[in-house]
């Protein structure tokens, strides 16, 4: 008996694709979308590295050009009204502002730094709603695929609890095949949400000394200006 047992055992195909093959067919849905998550997340994972590195890049390129000495016209000249870096906007934004506060004979509106500091505070917040594009959906796969993959568990579980009552047999041969099933689904649930939410909070963190350097040198900006305005 023990060695018709080994026999039968050693015939199952305990490969994930086989392990999915014989999933029925709402745990092989909860394992598809755990997949699909898993992979989501990864993309969303490399997209924000690439975003985030090519931010830093920008930033450190307009610093060095801001602080170069260059009066702030001929630099706004340079990049234009329209610029494609994050800290170039901020600063187009700021220096619009400045140009639009000034009247016909040379004077300022009464106001112009309120509205410069608004300005620079609209284009940093679309900025900031643009990096953290993404970060939500790595949030929800992080808390929510592990209950997703328990699901899949429970009733793979009880499916295999059905099939030895239905066969009337306790044998080894019979249970692992189903716990092996069922517990696949927790794998992936753990497979798709332990990098989601490791990533997620390097990349909140990398996302949130981005946005504070934008505010910083949106200050700096400011001040530069205020000066300007008083004498």
């Amino acid at each position: 008996m023990e060695a018709d047992t080994l026999a039968l055992a050693h015939e199952i195909d305990f490969s994930f694709w086989g392990l999915f093959a014989r999933a029925t067919l709402i745990v092989k849905i909860v394992m598809i979308m755990l997949i699909v998550a898993s992979f989501w997340s990864w993309s969303i994972i490399v997209m924000k590295w690439l975003i985030y590195r090519r931010a830093r890049a920008e930033a450190e390129a307009f610093d060095r050009a801001f602080w170069s000495g260059e009066p702030l016209d001929g630099l706004f000249e340079t990049i234009g009204p329209a610029p494609s870096g994050s800290s170039e906007k901020i600063f187009a934004a700021g220096m619009t502002e400045w140009r639009r506060s000034h009247r016909d004979d040379g004077g300022l509106i009464a106001g112009a730094t309120s509205r410069i500091d608004r300005s620079m505070d609209v284009a940093i917040n679309k900025e900031a709603d643009y990096l953290r594009g993404g970060l939500t959906v790595l949030a929800t796969v992080g808390s929510s695929t592990p209950f997703i993959g328990l699901f899949g568990t429970v009733i793979g579980i009880m499916n295999a609890f059905i099939e030895i009552a239905e066969q009337q047999n306790t044998n080894l041969a019979v249970v692992a095949p189903g716990i092996a099933e069922a517990l696949l689904a927790t794998g992936l649930g753990l497979l798709a949400a332990i990098p989601a939410v490791i990533f997620y909070n390097k990349l909140s963190a990398d996302c949130d000394k981005i946005l504070s350097g934008y505010e910083a040198f949106a200050d700096e900006f400011a001040t530069i200006l205020s000066r300007q305005l008083d004498g």
